[in-house]
């Protein structure tokens, strides 16, 4: 299992890079060891680089395709073109200083996605929240921190909002848990604003959303909350991110992936359907 907890921000491509870098080591039965040998390294060197804590230098990349046997020169030029990429800051690193640097690597997967699906209980997803919602979600959750962090904090929350401007913006699947909807958040009039918001959101093709309704009871994703994200490239593995309190884990070993993929599928399956969620949305709205 994969747990990132990067210290430095990496970028969503340094974080892929470095996981298809790992499959091409353990592909050939390289050790971390030898890996580190081959540039110069060490074992550690090799394991950070893997998990995406830091930037990649083009000469060891390429050199360790070569210990990997990637010798097809398209298969090769492929890689060291994500390099340069990948040591890039994304827009986000404007955010550094209210941005946790754990939550970095989730905001540089989430802008490289083609598919999220999420899994939330507490609150509506950032993705999807409203400007005082979001505020109150902020203002709540970092207790004794002045006016301009929150609104530095809500801003980057409303910046991610945006890649469901781009033509190539992410399909966003979400399953809600009504206890999400009913928790009065910033009080009855944001809490009535923002679902119906939600239900203005369905309009547009690329987003779904679904609710896990009170009446269901028990079901299959009772640890938590948690979102799969899924990229362009079929090469890159999707990733899992569950969030904790103070770090996140990433996970992209198939195993961990399928587990969480078979949840997800299991909750969209017993939860309500678009229409079904419209009316649902409506009758909390209506009862604040």
């Amino acid at each position: 299992m994969t747990q990132n907890q990067p210290g430095s921000g990496p970028t969503a491509l340094r974080i892929l890079l470095g996981s298809q870098l790992r499959k091409l080591r353990e592909a050939k039965n390289v050790t971390r060891e030898e890996a580190g040998h081959l540039i110069r390294g060490s074992e550690s060197k090799i394991s950070r680089m893997e998990l995406g804590r830091v930037g990649f230098k083009e000469r060891d990349v390429a050199d360790l395709l070569t210990l990997y046997g990637v010798v097809d020169q398209q298969a090769r030029s492929a890689v060291l073109d994500l390099v340069a990429t990948a040591n890039e800051p994304g827009w986000w690193h404007r955010f550094n200083d209210v941005l946790p640097t754990w939550f970095q690597a989730y905001v540089g997967l989430e802008e490289a996605a083609t598919r999220i699906r999420t899994y939330e209980v507490q609150f509506v997803p950032g993705l999807l929240q409203t400007k005082e919602y979001a505020r109150a979600v902020v203002t709540a959750g970092t207790a004794g921190i002045g006016a301009e962090e929150i609104a530095r904090r809500v801003d980057l929350r409303l910046e991610r909002q945006r890649i469901f401007e781009r033509p190539d913006g992410p399909v966003f699947w979400a399953v809600i848990d009504e206890a999400a909807l009913r928790r009065p958040i910033g009080g009855a009039e944001v809490m009535k604003a923002q679902l119906e918001h939600l239900i203005d959101l369905m309009r547009q093709p690329s987003i779904t959303i679904q609710i896990m309704p009170f009446s269901f009871g028990g079901h299959s994703a009772e640890g938590g909350a948690f979102s799969v994200l899924r990229f362009p490239d079929p090469d890159l593995p999707d990733v899992v991110y569950v969030e904790q309190l103070a770090s996140a884990l990433y996970l992209d070993k198939r195993e961990d992936v399928d587990r969480y993929t078979e949840v997800m599928e299991r909750l969209c399956a017993v939860s309500t359907t678009p229409d079904e969620t419209i009316e649902l949305l409506r009758k909390i709205a209506d009862e604040f």
